[in-house]
């Protein structure tokens, strides 16, 4: 796997903008809990305490990640709207090989909420569509088989 991070300037900014929230008002926030809950005595049987110190862990490995993905990341260009061509930002329709339309929106390395039709550039479908115009077809190795996109429509 590729140590380079390909995100737009805006999903770059989104995670700045999480990562400033996080270090300015989450960690502190749970700073503060965690004394107040130290200051009650017995930490053993105390919720919050050990509550505040389980989110402490949680924040503090996502800001790690994200510093990690700022670290590595290479500022890409967003698609030009009207283009016809898939790149990042695009909205594509696709039919697969059992006549299923499906909606992808093609996000940076930061992007892969399949459940809402967004993926990653760099995942397998990604990578196929990238680049590609309406009427191209695109094969894809999933887990379930090869599976064979047309492109219906590039927005």
């Amino acid at each position: 796997m590729s140590n380079e991070y390909k995100i737009t300037a805006t999903e770059r900014k989104k995670l700045e903008d999480e990562l400033t929230h996080l270090r300015s008002v989450e960690m502190p926030a749970l700073a503060e809990r965690i004394r107040e809950a130290r200051d009650l005595g017995d930490l053993s049987e105390n919720f919050d305490y050990q509550d505040s110190k389980r989110q402490q862990g949680f924040i503090g490995g996502r800001m790690k990640d994200i510093e990690a993905m700022l670290d590595r990341a290479t500022i890409v260009e967003e698609a030009v709207a009207g283009s016809g061509i898939v790149g990042i930002g695009s909205e594509v329709l696709v039919r697969d090989d059992f006549g299923d339309e499906d909606t992808f929106v093609l996000m940076g390395s930061s992007g892969n909420e399949v459940s809402s039709g967004k993926i990653s550039a760099t995942s397998p479908v990604g990578v196929a569509l990238m680049g590609k115009i309406v009427g191209d077809k695109v094969s894809v190795s999933t887990p379930g088989g090869k599976t064979t996109f047309e492109i219906l429509a590039v927005k």
